[in-house]
């Protein structure tokens, strides 16, 4: 007669569907938990996402508005001065009164682009950081949250 061993894993005497239903359901309650807590999570950073994407968006808008200005200005300022220079040459009198007015205008308009270039380019640099700012924030928020987990 053949003796059957309980503590054999592959033994049917040794198998209790009472427990495997109970181990199912504890198994399923913490899938369950840890899916609605990964779902928080995600709803969380997507809605940060959402916040952090509409502030740059928005501080963009508005810095192509301060750069496109700056640009509008820097092509009056140079149309009111080459119109200006067109009536000074209208009034030249010797070939040497032109070159000396030429070499003026051009000397003058080289500092003016040099000034101008560089006020451009410091707004452009101050519209960068300010859309940068948002997501760089939200980056170190992001990076923060997952050393603490």
């Amino acid at each position: 007669m053949a003796t059957v061993k309980k503590d054999d894993v592959f033994s049917t005497a040794a198998f209790d569907p009472s427990k495997l239903s109970e181990s199912f359901r504890d198994f399923a309650e913490k899938g369950a938990a840890q899916s609605k807590e990964a779902f928080a999570k995600m709803k969380t950073a997507a809605e940060e996402a959402s916040k952090t994407v509409e502030a740059t968006v928005q501080t963009a808008q508005a810095g192509s508005v301060e750069i496109g200005l700056k640009a509008i200005d820097v092509l009056r300022t140079n149309a009111e001065s080459s119109l200006a220079h067109m009536e000074a040459l209208l009034r030249v009198k010797s070939v040497a009164e032109l070159f000396e007015l030429q070499t003026s205008f051009i000397r003058k308009q080289a500092e003016v682009t040099v000034e101008q270039a560089k006020s451009i380019q410091e707004t452009t640099k101050k519209v960068a950081e300010k859309v940068a700012k948002p997501a760089k924030d939200a980056a170190e928020k992001a990076m923060s949250s997952f050393k603490a987990a």
